[in-house]
């Protein structure tokens, strides 16, 4: 599922679990491992992290089908520290973190990308966070470091998902290229790094961290708590349910909020 490969002090992770990207339990585990060892070794300038480009797209959130098949909920439980392990692997990485992304960057893969120190995407990348339709709650932390404050509850309230384009004229995409260049353009950047003093850009990335506004890694886990709470009421199952028997969600009408 996550391949990885360095070169001239820069290194490649690959996202490729066919057919869209989804990752299951042991998908995120490999992706945080796989960063973090990566971002400790001393040869290693600058970490890229990508999708196989023939899939449609660079990552679409978790694999809703294996949630759905457990009835214990131990897998919710595992993705969910999965989720938040490579989250923290990438904002914690010792060396700045590239996204390049293409296609479909949903759910998780938003976060993925929010958490990298620099976006760069394909001009058929589209960025969007299904949650409130998959019964989930995260990804908040992460989308605000990409879009502005009303669209993040615009976009997290309706399903609307935004175009790199708009994230470019936001200025939190550094660059928007053809899909067929995209590695090319992620490397350009990545070497321009790679050439610089390891030790003062490992220090630009810690202090950069330090003096960031909003702390991601305790945000992001508030958010989960409620996720985890949502799973008392009811409806996050039948909407799991209903996205993997591609139906409508049989939803209460009047559920006891108080």
């Amino acid at each position: 599922m996550i391949r990885s490969e360095v070169r001239d002090h820069i290194a490649e992770v690959i996202i490729d679990n066919p057919p869209v990207n989804a990752l299951p339990v042991a998908g995120f585990a490999e992706l945080a491992e796989t960063i973090r060892r990566l971002g400790s070794d001393p040869d290693v300038h600058v970490m890229i992290i990508a999708a196989n480009p023939e899939l449609r797209g660079f990552q679409v959130g978790v694999d809703i089908k294996e949630l759905a098949a457990d009835p214990t909920k131990h897998s919710l439980l595992k993705v969910s520290k999965g989720c938040w392990d490579t989250f923290a692997a990438i904002w914690d990485c010792e060396v700045p973190v590239i996204a390049a992304v293409h296609g479909y960057c949903l759910g998780s893969g938003v976060s993925i990308a929010g958490n990298a120190d620099i976006v760069v995407a394909a001009d058929d990348a589209q960025f969007g966070v299904p949650e409130v339709d998959r019964g989930a709650l995260g990804v908040g932390t992460h989308l605000a470091r990409l879009v502005p404050a009303h669209k993040v509850r615009a976009m997290f309230y309706t399903g609307a998902m935004v175009t790199a384009q708009e994230l470019l004229s936001y200025g939190t995409v550094e660059r928007v290229v053809p899909r067929a260049e995209l590695m090319d353009a992620a490397r350009e950047i990545a070497a321009v790094i790679a050439a610089k003093s390891p030790l003062v850009i490992r220090k630009a990335k810690e202090s950069l961290n330090v003096i960031e506004p909003v702390d991601v890694k305790r945000a992001y886990r508030f958010e989960q708590g409620f996720t985890y709470e949502l799973q008392l009421w009811g409806d996050s199952d039948e909407l799991r349910q209903a996205f993997v028997d591609k139906r409508d969600a049989d939803l209460r009408t009047n559920p006891d909020l108080s």
